[in-house]
């Protein structure tokens, strides 16, 4: 075992302990566990399954079920792109392709290799009023066009 699982399998240990023989702990895990890494790496939940006594298969419907758990690595600015019908309808597809571009991800990629950037299209950010609209972090910008997606972009490198 490396020194990087260990210390992924003993953060895990430490965040499991308090539910060791509750029940209803698998989601307030999950939670703690991702907010420690990041994402939900392989071992910690092997860990998880061997402290709580849970399958690892039912760890994985659970954390796959809920779109707030993440199982790979995410970037450290988190791009969402609205696909909602005023964004749709105002050009979201193009600045979807022209992010999707400039960041050089391909087919199936999401996360750029430097974990600098994660892209998720979203169903609707809520700012139709500013169509078609992009939130990187917490961050909107609004009325974009495909040629402002390399400023926007710029502005978090």
């Amino acid at each position: 075992m490396s020194t990087a699982t260990k210390d992924v399998a003993q953060v895990t240990k430490d965040i499991v302990a308090p539910w060791k023989g509750k029940r209803g702990g698998i989601i307030p895990i999950l939670q703690k566990v991702q907010h420690e890494f990041g994402y939900l790496p392989d071992e910690a939940m092997v860990t998880i399954s061997e402290e709580t006594k849970v399958a690892l298969a039912e760890l994985y419907g659970v954390a796959t079920f809920y779109a707030q758990f993440h199982l790979k690595p995410r970037g450290r600015h988190i791009i969402r792109v609205c696909r909602g019908t005023a964004c749709h309808v105002r050009g979201s597809l193009g600045i979807l392709e022209r992010v999707i571009s400039e960041l050089k991800l391909h087919e199936g990629e999401v996360t750029t290799p430097d974990l600098r950037f994660t892209i998720e299209p979203v169903a609707c950010i809520g700012a139709c009023g500013l169509a078609p609209c992009v939130m990187v972090d917490d961050e909107t910008h609004g009325r974009l066009t495909k040629d402002k997606v390399p400023d926007m972009l710029s502005k978090y490198e």
